[in-house]
């Protein structure tokens, strides 16, 4: 059996009916569309991924021990498991096209692993996924609430999400210290934002840098132009401001910039 490695932040689900709610939360059907699992650990979730998605799936790990459990108990799978760092990792040769994941996302790396998910959007059309459920709150939080940051902004950009249910800590093993929570996402109609896209994220980003500023404040380092530092929308805090709020307001930057110009 795999021990669970505290500095991997590995806890093992171990309930069979939540492993299969969180595979039967796919909607993927297209059937040459492949599936990856991130950090399958002991199986829980490739056991039943397996019975359905067998041809498609592709598994990755950081831990030498799980993957050798994992060749061992999944010999099928033997040459669609993956050895390394999904963070550092290009898996274009071996997923190729569109692809969707699923997994139950370490704590320590979850937010990582979403901003790498956000490079790879035009080929990511679909996560399920456990984590933290603070987190899991946080991501699909709409505007106005506290919860809501900078991945709400930019996950919602691209993705629709929803949270599925809350997990107790008593089914894993070693059990966390706080609840879990599944959400799941699916890539929107979007190809791109009407904006500049590297000009949205670094006005997000700076927006809630200091949260508790208006925007009027916490802009001051992107140097607005006078026209757009006297719009009523910059006496707002950034967590009130919706998606197309964000857009309008970099478009606004780049006219006014411009202008100025």
């Amino acid at each position: 059996m795999v021990k669970p490695k505290k500095h991997l932040g590995q806890h093992f689900l171990k309930d069979q009916n939540i492993a299969r709610n969180i595979v039967d939360a796919l909607s993927v059907d297209n059937e040459q569309r492949k599936i990856l699992e991130i950090g399958p650990g002991t199986g829980v979730l490739t056991h039943f991924l397996e019975e359905k998605y067998a041809e498609n799936l592709v598994l990755i790990d950081i831990d030498t021990e799980s993957i050798a459990y994992l060749k061992k108990n999944f010999p099928d799978l033997n040459n669609k498991i993956l050895e390394g760092d999904f963070l550092k990792m290009d898996l274009n040769h071996a997923l190729g096209g569109e692809y969707a994941i699923i997994g139950n996302f370490p704590y320590n790396i979850s937010s990582q692993i979403f901003f790498k998910i956000l490079e790879e959007k035009d080929q990511v059309i679909e996560v399920v996924c456990m984590l933290q459920k603070e987190v899991a709150k946080r991501l699909v939080s709409p505007p106005g609430n506290k919860d809501y940051g900078i991945l709400s902004v930019l996950l919602q950009a691209y993705y629709d999400m929803e949270y599925l249910f809350t997990v107790d800590a008593s089914v894993f093993d070693p059990p966390p210290k706080v609840q879990s929570g599944v959400i799941k996402l699916r890539r929107n109609g979007l190809k791109k934002l009407n904006c500049d896209e590297v000009l949205f994220k670094q006005v997000v980003k700076q927006g809630f840098q200091n949260r508790r500023k208006t925007l009027r404040n916490a802009l001051k380092p992107l140097n607005l132009a006078e026209e757009v530092r006297e719009q009523d929308i910059l006496n707002r805090r950034a967590e009130t401001l919706s998606v197309n709020e964000f857009v309008k307001l970099t478009n606004d930057i780049a006219s006014g910039g411009n202008t100025k110009v």
